[in-house]
């Protein structure tokens, strides 16, 4: 394998999916790679909605010129283009080479969740090729852009001993989450939150779902959709509400208290089959976990305390906002051959840095009261007083909020939790996540561990409580992000300096972003964020900022960041795009249900007469036996234009 830069890429085909807004694929992303020898660095890795501000970015790209365009902007930053690139991964439209993907090797397995699996795995190639790792790749489905056909199996699991990997099919519970979003029509997160928020309760047969329903495969789209019916008229059944909500509110948290219970034993008896066939002890053994669901922190602290696991191994991106990183730490893996490569994942600090202040301050002249260094108890005394907006060096990675793009604060006071969901537009019950220096962490949360990206869940020690209300779940669990000097080396100084002025080592930390809008990206936001919300303070990049005279302030959203050609698609591009790939002019409806049928799309040409025509007489047959298809595609395509055009806080997929 040379050595150079490779580039992997998480999107959307171009072209005729952008005109009719079809889409495959969901937060999309892409990763900067570097390899000499056997060193194999993680450059940069971009999430694409921080630059269009779409909430879980899946907008495809105009044409390949722009999708081309896009990726030497991202490249200029370390001083490269696309020529420079080794090898591209990971999108049909950019690809240099189509022999680093795995779909070929598990004829059973789903690709895409081949890539989670690795994206874990691999994070530290010496615990890989040293030592056991039980692995679980754990999400909705998988998408179709590199592997077309609908694998036997979508979810992944596997068992590594010594750098030797047996791969096997798993369960996963985030279909039945998912079912709940779509019910219920709020985030998993958001479902996930409300079920701990309330003291309502009720029943369910959990062992009849899941023992009757199946979880491994496509069937599971549709049974777990059946699972949350059942369960939802048992818990209405039996429902106790909780009277400081209302009645749908207790029912809804209710519902989840059991979907999170059945998605435990889901996980469990993965876990339970996998110690049994491969005779592993997991007091030997680290626990990887990577797919949406592995942003479900209380299981994942479950699974690793009822088991012993000796190490959680998860990427901050856990979710598709990881899938590049797993389709190149795969593909670094099967191209070195049996040459082991050498890689260490340096954090989750990969995303883009931004020097503007003093181009914003002057922009922002008349709001600004003052501009002075940072400095330890004037930090502390500005937490004291209020909420303060922490933007430093480069992005974090995943949809958390890990210190350097935050909205932090005072754990000490409740008034702290009310302030952060206010400014933030969230129900008033949402928690608030603690930061705690790692080396406190033990003394104030039972059975705590290193937990560097917010995905494990330790419970608040009895005595430690009252002390910071901000950050308890009503069961005094809380959702811990682990700190060291090493991580982190700016927050780390300012909570050692909140721990010295309070004796409490932990801050309030929650995303800097507003309701529907990605974390924030760029220093102009930030400034448009503490402004519109009144904040008084904001710390950038080591300079403390004082705002002023937020009535004048005009602007009342986040600041545009949206590219263009995310939002628009000029008539004469569309014509251009249209006249190239349907020049036999086959009607919109026709070709949207010729984008989303694979066989359809891999074994006809429909810039040839022929292929237009045979694409006309199925999609005709179509129609016949189902009357309804056409009024129900047309539809669909109509809600997803509007959907496409309103990239932004006001509009979130």
């Amino acid at each position: 394998m040379k050595d150079g830069y490779y580039l992997s890429v998480y999107a959307n085909p171009v072209g005729l999916q952008r005109v009719l807004n079809v889409t495959y694929r969901h937060d999309a992303n892409l990763s900067l790679w570097h390899k000499q020898k056997d060193e194999v660095t993680l450059v940069a890795h971009w999430e694409i909605e921080r630059i269009s501000g779409q909430k879980q970015h899946r907008t495809p790209f105009l044409d390949e010129a722009h999708l081309r365009g896009f990726l030497d902007e991202r490249l200029a930053e370390h001083g490269l283009t696309l020529n420079d690139m080794t090898e591209v991964w990971g999108t049909p439209d950019v690809d240099t080479i189509s022999d680093y993907h795995l779909g070929d090797d598990y004829p059973q397995l789903a690709y895409h969740a081949l890539s989670h699996l690795y994206s874990a795995l691999l994070l530290d190639t010496d615990k890989y090729f040293n030592g056991t790792i039980l692995g679980f790749a754990v999400d909705r489905g998988p998408e179709f852009v590199i592997e077309r056909a609908v694998k036997e199996k979508w979810f992944a699991g596997c068992v590594v001993q010594d750098g030797k990997i047996t791969i096997f099919p798993v369960d996963s519970p985030a279909p039945l989450y998912g079912a709940a979003k779509d019910r219920f029509k709020q985030r998993e997160g958001t479902l996930m939150a409300l079920a701990t928020a309330t003291k309502a309760y009720g029943r369910s047969d959990r062992q009849a779902v899941l023992e009757g329903f199946t979880f491994d495969d496509i069937t599971s789209m549709i049974t777990s959709a059946t699972a949350l019916a059942a369960i939802v008229d048992q818990v209405a059944e039996t429902l106790v509400p909780d009277p400081a909500f209302t009645l749908d509110e207790s029912l809804v948290s209710a519902v989840m208290k059991e979907v999170q219970a059945i998605s435990v034993l889901i996980m469990e008896r993965n876990v339970e089959r996998a110690l049994a066939e491969h005779q592993i002890d997991p007091a030997e053994t680290r626990l990887a976990l990577a797919g949406g669901y592995a942003l479900n922190c209380p299981t994942n602290s479950h699974l690793m305390a009822k088991y012993g696991f000796t190490e959680l191994i998860a990427p901050p991106c856990v979710g598709d906002d990881g899938q590049s990183l797993g389709m190149a730490l795969a593909a670094f893996l099967k191209k070195s051959g049996e040459q082991k490569f050498s890689f260490r994942f340096p954090g989750a600090y990969l995303g883009s840095s931004d020097d503007t202040l003093d181009e914003v301050l002057r922009d922002h002249d008349r709001f600004i009261a003052g501009v002075s260094a940072y400095d330890d108890a004037t930090a502390v005394a500005d937490l004291q007083e209020g909420p303060v907006v922490w933007f430093n060096g480069r992005s974090e990675i995943g949809p958390r909020a890990l210190g350097n793009r935050s909205l932090i604060a005072d754990p000490t006071t409740y008034t702290s939790k009310e302030l952060l969901n206010r400014h933030k537009q969230r129900e008033w019950w949402r928690p608030v996540a603690p930061v705690v220096l790692e080396g406190h962490a033990a003394d104030w949360f039972e059975d705590a561990r290193p937990s560097p990206y917010m995905l494990e869940t330790f419970t608040i020690r009895g005595e430690r409580r009252s002390r910071i209300p901000a950050v308890a779940h009503l069961d005094y669990s809380a959702r811990v992000q682990t700190l060291t000097s090493e991580q982190n080396p700016a927050l780390h100084r300012l909570i050692q300096a909140f721990h010295q002025a309070t004796g409490v080592p932990m801050l309030c930390n929650t995303s800097l972003n507003d309701k529907g809008e990605p974390i924030i990206e760029k220093i102009t936001e930030a400034v448009n964020f503490c402004l519109r919300k009144q904040i008084k303070v904001a710390y950038i990049n080591g300079t403390r900022v004082e705002f002023t005279g937020f009535e004048a302030y005009p602007e009342r959203e986040p600041r545009p960041r949206a590219h263009t050609k995310f939002t628009e698609v000029p008539e004469n591009a569309e014509r251009d795009i249209r006249l190239a790939l349907n020049p036999h002019q086959l009607p919109d409806v026709y070709l949207y249900r010729y984008l989303h049928d694979n066989l359809m799309m891999d074994g006809v040409d429909i810039t040839t007469a022929e292929g237009a025509r045979s694409v006309r007489e199925a999609v005709d047959a179509q129609f016949a036996a189902d009357p309804a298809l056409r009024d129900r595609l047309e539809n669909r395509m109509r809600e997803r234009g509007e959907k496409f055009a309103s990239i932004g806080a006001k509009y979130t997929f």
